[in-house]
């Protein structure tokens, strides 16, 4: 069994590919062949991971074990891949995985994308202060020194001024960096809740996490309510899925709820899962029969949400470093040209 996973991105492409080859009526053996076909000689995690599926197949395993047991596949899209065999809706189920993972790979790159550069800011910053701090400002106060008799004291003390700033500046930027490298390595050693209560305390990033948190319930959802499971189970199912401990205590009262007789999206609307006219929205659903196109178009909202809302923080986060790193250089300049431009004036 494959100690690494696919990633979003690959586990879409399977998706898609097992799912046209199902449509055409390929029997699964042939079609693991197939796409081992595609990466014939490559090596890689997939092609690794399909020639264990592809063993197991011919042994008379379902879809549902070969993939567990090639060990390269999420845990979500292993049980829905189980629920689409047990069900008859394997088809309509890898189709929908596609999406879910494409669309999961495009929130994983703007989150990325939201922390890199903005971490590749935080380093320029410090490496130029920590450049002002050794080698500029250094230099003109050694030069300045040795002019002292000619100097004026009010213009000598621009220099220190820009010490102090770059100095500051300098310390807080290194906490900064000393934190974030303290929070990921935090989330990736199993420590994620803890991560998640210190960043909701911000307003912008507890709702970013509270938004893609809803996206993965609200798809997980509607997948599961389209491979013909009663709602109860299916929110129960898609509960896990989230991610996020807030709403997970939100889903469950919703549950509790759904156990004295009322639907999920009236118990979703009483317990304010969702804003009023989404809420409203889900209501007419249910009471239509369209209930999943409904969860299916607030996923698509939540998700053109959470984005909305990365993109809105780095917009926040850029201008600051750019303008605390303008500021110390501006600030360093004047600080040693102001002394200068005395000197020439005496001299003059």
């Amino acid at each position: 069994m494959s100690k690494k996973k696919l990633d979003h991105l690959g586990v879409s492409a399977f998706c898609e590919s097992m799912a046209m080859m199902v449509h055409s009526g390929i029997q699964t053996d042939e079609a693991i062949a197939l796409l081992q076909t595609e990466k014939h000689g490559t090596g890689g995690i997939l092609e690794q991971g399909l020639a264990i599926a592809k063993e197991k197949v011919d042994e008379g395993a379902t879809l549902y074990d070969a993939l567990n047991a090639s060990g390269i596949f999420p845990e979500y899209a292993l049980d829905m891949i189980n629920v689409g065999e047990s069900s008859g809706h394997l088809e309509n189920i890898l189709f929908r995985l596609s999406k879910y993972y494409a669309e999961q790979k495009t929130i994983s790159e703007k989150l990325r994308n939201a922390v890199i550069y903005p971490a590749v800011m935080l380093v320029l910053v410090i490496a130029v202060l920590t450049v002002l701090l050794t080698l500029v400002l250094p230099a003109f106060t050694d030069v300045y020194n040795t002019l002292t008799g000619s100097l004026a004291a009010s213009n000598y003390r621009y220099v220190y001024l820009a010490y102090v700033f770059c100095w500051i500046a300098l310390i807080a930027m290194i906490i900064l960096a000393v934190l974030l490298i303290c929070g990921l390595i935090m989330w990736k050693t199993g420590h994620r809740e803890t991560v998640e209560k210190l960043i909701s305390k911000n307003r912008l990033c507890a709702s970013i996490l509270e938004s893609m948190a809803m996206f993965r319930f609200t798809s997980a959802l509607a997948t599961f309510l389209a491979s013909g499971e009663l709602q109860d189970d299916a929110v129960k199912k898609s509960i896990p899925m989230t991610g996020y401990a807030p709403l997970e205590a939100k889903l469950e009262r919703c549950l509790s709820r759904m156990s004295e007789g009322h639907s999920f999206a009236q118990a979703a609307y009483d317990e304010e899962l969702f804003e009023p006219v989404y809420g409203r929205m889900l209501l007419a659903g249910e009471r239509s029969g369209n209930i999943e196109s409904v969860l299916e178009r607030l996923a698509g909202l939540l998700e053109e949400r959470a984005v909305h809302q990365v993109d809105r923080l780095v917009g926040i986060v850029d201008p600051l470093l750019s303008g605390i790193l303008m500021v110390s250089v501006g600030l360093s300049l004047l600080s040693v040209m102001l002394p200068l431009i005395g000197i020439m004036n005496s001299v003059g």
